[in-house]
């Protein structure tokens, strides 16, 4: 009976210009404080007039429940992209 031969892809090297290091966690930070300040920047005014009549704590409730995910799932990934393209454009 014939033995199989494991066929492994081999790595490719990749070379500097493409390597480019994960953020710090102050790099972290402060993209995420601009984005959370670009979203409420932009969500109070939008949403606003729309919660203006409720209690404080469900106004907040309703912006936060639009502004985190917007900001987690869109915003932050979106500059860390950013950020790597700028890095890769630098090298």
């Amino acid at each position: 009976m014939p033995t199989a031969t494991s066929t492994t892809p081999t790595a490719t090297p990749t070379t500097s210009a493409q390597l480019v290091p994960p953020p710090s966690v102050h790099m972290r930070a402060l993209l995420t404080w601009l984005a959370v300040f670009t979203a409420l920047t932009v969500a109070q005014p939008a949403i606003g007039p729309y919660v203006a009549g409720f209690p404080m704590l469900l106004r907040t409730l309703v912006i936060t429940g639009i502004v985190v995910p917007t900001v987690v799932y869109a915003l932050v990934p979106n500059l860390l992209k950013v950020r790597t393209a700028a890095l890769r454009r630098l090298r």
